[in-house]
């Protein structure tokens, strides 16, 4: 899973990191083991960007486990509330996107040595305080496709690539799934988006205490308990909902 900050600034920042405290509470109520891969923070102590490993532990049942219930997270993620940097009390929209791909084995995807380049670069800090005085950050480029892969977390280069490369097979992955769903999706009416950003997918508004799922039209009034890791409700209605269209397609 990956969490970025939208429109905002540090306010979004900052919704983002409460976007992975929700996250990470919901994994360690579902028993989850987690794995923060890479991450930039900012001033205040947000996040600019994150990457976090969901794992299970053991074999879950059929349609339980992380990816069944984490894979339509994906989109853009909008918060309504007065932030800690107004001082007028005024609401502010902001928003942070989530994008969840499936982590790929390195046997799914063939990347070869002759595709990437490798890019090599001194570590940072909250607003570009150096945090390393040696070039141990690490940015591959697979040429094929364009798609880039960083990290900076590790204290050494070759675990930096080592985590790199994790993050850029799934990217691989994901792209390639990604068409091959789109073909076979091309004659569904609709269906729940799962990775597209452009789509604000989910609203928190404080003021009312309420999360509001877009897609569904999932509303409830406990946006704090949300927050907090209780999740089920409108996982559960995301799910309720794929299957359905997944049916209805099927007998059309």
């Amino acid at each position: 899973m990956e969490v970025k900050a939208g429109e905002g600034g540090e306010e979004s920042a900052l919704f983002a990191s409460d976007l992975v405290r929700m996250y990470l509470r919901y994994a360690e109520r579902q028993g989850w083991k987690t794995e923060i891969i890479d991450s930039t923070l900012s001033d205040l102590g947000g996040y600019k960007d994150i990457t976090i490993a969901f794992k299970n532990k053991g074999a879950p049942e059929p349609g339980t486990g992380v990816w069944p219930q984490l894979k339509f997270e994906g989109g853009v993620h909008r918060v309504q509330r007065v932030p800690v940097t107004e001082s007028q009390g005024r609401i502010h929209t902001s928003a942070a996107g989530v994008l969840v791909v499936p982590e790929a084995e390195e046997i799914e995807v063939d990347i070869q040595d002759k595709d990437l380049r490798i890019d090599v670069y001194r570590s940072s800090g909250p607003g570009g305080q150096s945090v390393n005085t040696t070039d141990s950050a690490v940015r591959i480029t697979h040429l094929p496709t364009g798609i880039v892969a960083s990290c900076q977390n590790e204290k050494s280069q070759l675990q930096n690539k080592e985590q790199a490369m994790r993050i850029l097979r799934a990217r691989i992955h994901a792209e390639a799934q990604a068409s091959a769903d789109a073909e076979a999706a091309a004659e569904r009416k609709s269906q729940v988006r799962t990775v597209d950003r452009s789509e604000r997918v989910r609203t928190y508004n404080f003021p009312e205490n309420r999360i509001s799922d877009h897609r569904v039209g999932y509303k409830a009034y406990n946006l704090d308990q949300v927050l907090d890791g209780e999740l089920d409700g409108v996982v559960k209605a995301l799910v309720d909902a794929d299957t359905k269209e997944r049916l209805e397609a099927a007998q059309s």
